[in-house]
């Protein structure tokens, strides 16, 4: 199995507007968890007239915090990478503080019913763009030119954001430094996460600033090297339903021992994922609609 060579070390202050490269500003919200790592990374680009990437959860202390280390100057966009409750929420807020506009792919795609184990932040069903931008929109600024590079896998409606000057790409959830990303049906699609990154294969930006923990510093070799993960944990399930028709859970088992029991119902999800992409392409048959109590049967042992 390909090695993935997380960042665990982060460098970061809580309720500060901090300096993080010319012309990019973080504030870090206290809300740490297994799937927001220390927190969730609000970013700032640009000098007097700003705009604001993930304002984040709605927490009054962190958008009291952004509002006032801004209140010299004029909040002109809100860019939100997807509507997870720790990215998109407080966007309503601080569109009431200063008027902007928010920019966004567009609302929550779809939901499964009936969930009731927490697997990730969860999802914010009332965020709707202002703006809704497709791959390849570009949003100028004052001093600033941001493109929008549309990632769906982690959700359907994900995007990235491309800054011109410093060169730099704003991840969100689809490539994080510290963590692979979860991806969690319906709207969480493998076969589209996989497709997204071999996208990002062909950019050029040298920094990726994800939501959540540190920067990755030349990060082609890294996203390579989630590609090759995802395809051999694919590769993976193949093998065990060679052995015998096996359920999500008999998957899990087998293939994350060790695994941070809070990661559990995320590993499943994801392992769902993969199986749909191997149903889709006929490689696996199961005995209902895939779903987490199917029984998978390899099509060609």
């Amino acid at each position: 199995m390909t090695m993935i060579f997380h960042l665990k070390e982060h460098e970061f202050v809580y309720g500060k507007l901090e300096s993080v490269a010319p012309g990019i500003r973080r504030l870090t919200a206290r809300n740490p968890s297994a799937f927001t790592f220390h927190g969730t990374g609000t970013y700032v680009i640009g000098q007097g007239q700003v705009a604001v990437i993930d304002p984040g959860p709605l927490d009054s202390d962190h958008i009291q915090t952004l509002v006032e280390g801004l209140s010299a100057e004029t909040v002109t966009h809100i860019l939100v990478t997807h509507c997870h409750l720790d990215h998109s929420p407080a966007a309503r807020e601080l569109k009431a503080h200063t008027g902007a506009l928010t920019y966004g792919f567009g609302p929550h795609g779809e939901m499964t019913k009936g969930e009731s184990e927490p697997v990730e932040e969860g999802a914010d069903l009332d965020f709707m763009p202002d703006v809704r931008c497709a791959h390849g929109d570009v949003i100028n600024g004052l001093g600033w030119r941001v493109e929008c590079v549309h990632t769906p896998g982690h959700t359907s409606n994900h995007l990235c954001f491309a800054l011109d000057d410093p060169s730099a790409l704003f991840t969100g959830d689809h490539i994080m430094a510290w963590s692979t990303t979860v991806v969690i049906p319906p709207d969480g699609n493998m076969t589209d996460y996989i497709t997204s990154l071999e996208k990002i294969t062909r950019r050029t930006e040298p920094t990726y600033w994800p939501t959540h923990g540190p920067p990755l510093r030349e990060p082609l070799p890294y996203v390579h090297s989630l590609i090759r993960h995802r395809q051999e944990r694919i590769q993976q399930i193949i093998q065990q339903l060679t052995k015998t028709p096996q359920t999500v859970p008999e998957l899990v088992a087998a293939l994350y021992q060790g695994l941070d029991t809070r990661l559990t119902g995320a590993a499943g999800r994801s392992t769902l994922a993969s199986l749909i992409h191997l149903h889709d392409l006929g490689q696996v048959s199961c005995d209902s609609q895939p779903d987490l109590n199917s029984q998978f049967t390899l099509t060609h042992p």
